[in-house]
């Protein structure tokens, strides 16, 4: 058994700590048997396997937090044991967000029995980690859907349940969302209302999470903070406060000790809000004095508990007992392990964030072997060419916001690890840190997921394009994602970067047109350049071309036509060609022609004037917002050059689009091959 290998003061000392620790009996041995399962997991001997086809005594029975209430604390641990198992078995089949979720079961677990949800608020950051959450509150036998086309949302949703209070998909936002809330529920006379952000060390390196927390120490609230630290966000964690959050130590002894001493100053009327804090700071300078380190968020005035073992549910529900009517705000630091429970999730969280289908005894992923070669993925296309760029021009560099593997650019730091740079969840810091770089004569390529670079609009305009520097902005992801959903559909960027001046933005129609922008994009003199391209694979199976320059804001002729012009920006092209066949094949006789426009900004004028004195049927075709992306810039050229052709406008409709496979959601926004067919049959 594993405990033979297990030092025996170590056993000795944890037996000790829960028998001081609890009274009861039965709370001993489930405290003993859910240490003695993570002892076995952490030598191989993980029981999970051996008890996936067990059936639940407990999940089964609970539809809502409020049958969780009902069940004793000792009882808690085997209700993980089978939320986790449950978790294991559902995306083993249906994928998701795998070792998020298995991190945080304990504290999903002891959040819902303490607090009275949905009246208390739980805020959720980012989302990736509420399966459990999801599952707990009404929706385990819908679960199953999770990420499907008309099937529960991939991130917790106020417009699903009621237990979602918040929106999620994009980091950091949780505490300043928590803090509205709080101070809601002041203002509306609810003094008894709970409200609780949990939030991941990864998003807690994001500038919104600092906002908050600033504006948290000095506005008048209640609400608490669950730092939950596995040392990950998707790749591992990087920057300063990875390093802070692993060094911070304070005694959980020490906490319980002054809160038994504040309340009962407080009740002698001994302890009024200016003195405690006053108190408070004076107690921060004496812990900082003893432990040699500076406490950050008592020194926002933020009561301050832990770091403790975030999968001890008995202990957490403690914990949040003993501090949940403390008043002020509070953070609770608990150590989690990304892929909890599965030992293949523990040893590669990375690649077991989102792992597709698996097989649960044998942990393998189930990766479909292709019959024929396939077209590469353009995020790996860019990465390769990347590294290809980089070993030609010293002056290049990669930088991404905790991406590196979701966008490839791991590839540039395994080979070059001295030129390429991970800052963490912080996509403005990303733009403003490569424009300071380009600014001194460094030559950043920038990669950010075309929605998460929302957060740095601000950023390209004042700090890149207002000073045209030679910052490469590649956004990954662009256009529908598929089952992520309307949160990480990269909708917006064209329509949101068309009007700014200084800008190239560029679309590549395949991955050698990825290639030849890439190397167009880092010559000198192109200033800031914008390059987006889509998930998934391209269409070319061989892409590895050479490098040659396009001239800027030219785009190309693919197919003569002589009724009616289409008009393609990006990838979504060959979706397009494909309908032009389909048209022509249906309607003998049918000649519509096709153009790549290739650059959205500068617009190839003289293709326009081509266009607009040719052709009486235009149809623009883009995977952006029909309102004001390129469709609507190739409309108002037209009209202010005096031409009038019929125009159509394909894209996506003026709503947030839902979640299912790219396939399924293209043929519902009209931007699969069927539908641009019709669209072209119709107008003739």
């Amino acid at each position: 058994m594993f405990w033979a290998n297990t030092p025996k003061q170590v056993f000795r000392s944890e037996i000790y700590a829960v028998t001081e620790k609890y009274a009861n009996f039965a709370l001993i041995c489930a405290h003993m048997a859910t240490f003695c399962e993570r002892g076995a997991a952490a030598h191989g001997l993980s029981t999970d396997s051996m008890e996936q086809d067990k059936p639940f005594k407990y999940l089964q029975h609970i539809n809502s937090p409020a049958d969780l209430r009902k069940l004793r604390v000792d009882e808690l641990p085997a209700v993980c044991d089978e939320l986790r198992r449950d978790i294991i078995n559902e995306l083993a089949d249906n994928p998701g967000h795998f070792a998020s979720s298995l991190g945080t079961v304990e504290i999903t677990v002891a959040m819902h029995y303490v607090y009275d949800t949905p009246y208390d608020r739980i805020v959720w950051d980012v989302g990736h980690q509420a399966y459990g959450h999801k599952i707990l509150t009404g929706r385990r036998d819908a679960f199953h859907t999770n990420r499907k086309l008309h099937g529960i949302r991939p991130f917790p949703s106020p417009q699903e349940s009621e237990y979602d209070t918040f929106a999620c998909g994009h980091a950091s936002n949780s505490i300043s969302a928590a803090l509205g809330m709080s101070l809601a529920a002041v203002k509306k006379g609810e003094a008894n209302r709970h409200v609780v952000a949990l939030i991941g060390d990864g998003s807690m390196s994001g500038g919104l999470a600092f906002e908050g927390l600033n504006n948290v120490s000095d506005t008048p609230n209640n609400m608490l903070i669950i730092l939950n630290d596995n040392h990950m966000s998707i790749d591992r964690a990087v920057g300063g406060m990875k390093e802070y959050l692993l060094h911070l130590h304070t005694s959980n002894w020490y906490n319980r000790m002054r809160f038994c001493i504040s309340r009962k100053l407080t009740q002698w009327g001994l302890l009024n809000e200016s003195r405690r804090r006053a108190v408070i700071r004076f107690n921060n300078s004496i812990k900082s004095l003893l432990a040699n380190q500076q406490n950050i968020f008592e020194g926002l005035n933020i009561r301050y508990f832990g770091p403790t073992d975030g999968h001890d549910v008995v202990e957490l529900v403690r914990i949040l007992r003993e501090i949940k009517d403390m008043k002020g705000p509070k953070l609770l630091h608990i150590h989690t392990h990304k892929g909890m429970g599965y030992k293949p999730a523990m040893e590669n969280a990375t690649v077991w964030h989102a792992p597709g289908k698996f097989c649960v005894e044998s942990g393998q992923r189930i990766i479909e072997k292709p019959s024929k070669p396939q077209p590469p993925k353009f995020q790996d296309v860019f990465g390769q060419t990347l590294l290809e760029l980089a070993e030609q021009n010293p002056r290049i560099v990669g930088v991404t916001p905790a991406m590196p593997t979701g966008c490839s650019m791991n590839i540039l730091m395994k080979a070059m690890p001295d030129r390429a740079f991970d800052v963490g969840i912080a996509e403005g810091h990303a733009v403003t840190f490569s424009a300071g770089m380009a600014k001194e004569g460094i030559l950043p390529f920038c990669n950010i997921y075309s929605a998460f670079a929302q957060r740095a609009y601000d950023n390209v305009i004042h700090d890149a394009a207002l000073l045209n520097l030679p910052v490469v902005l590649c956004l990954d992801r662009a256009g529908l994602v598929g089952e992520d959903g309307p949160t990480h559909h990269g909708a917006f960027d064209l329509a949101a970067l068309r009007p700014v001046p200084n800008l190239t933005i560029a679309s590549p129609y395949d991955e050698a047109e990825l290639r030849s922008l890439m190397y167009t994009a880092q010559l000198p003199g192109k200033g800031t350049f914008v390059i987006r391209y889509p998930r998934g694979r391209g269409s070319m199976v061989d892409w590895h071309c050479p490098l040659k320059e396009i001239a800027v804001g030219r785009g190309r002729q693919l197919k003569q036509g002589t009724d009616a012009a289409v008009i393609t920006l990006g990838p979504i092209g060959t979706e397009a060609a494909k309908a032009i066949s389909m048209a022509e094949a249906a309607r003998p006789g049918l000649s519509i022609a096709h153009y790549d426009l290739r650059f959205l900004k500068p617009l190839d004028e003289e293709l326009l004037h081509e266009v607009g004195r040719q052709f009486k049927r235009v149809i623009t075709i883009e995977d952006g917002v029909r309102m004001g992306g390129m469709g609507s810039a190739v409309m108002e050229w037209l009209a202010d050059h005096g031409y009038s052709p019929t125009i159509t406008r394909l894209g996506l409709p003026d709503e947030f689009v839902e979640h299912g496979s790219v396939g399924e959601l293209r043929h519902i926004v009209g931007l699969d091959a069927d539908s641009i067919c019709k669209v072209l049959l119709n107008a003739h």
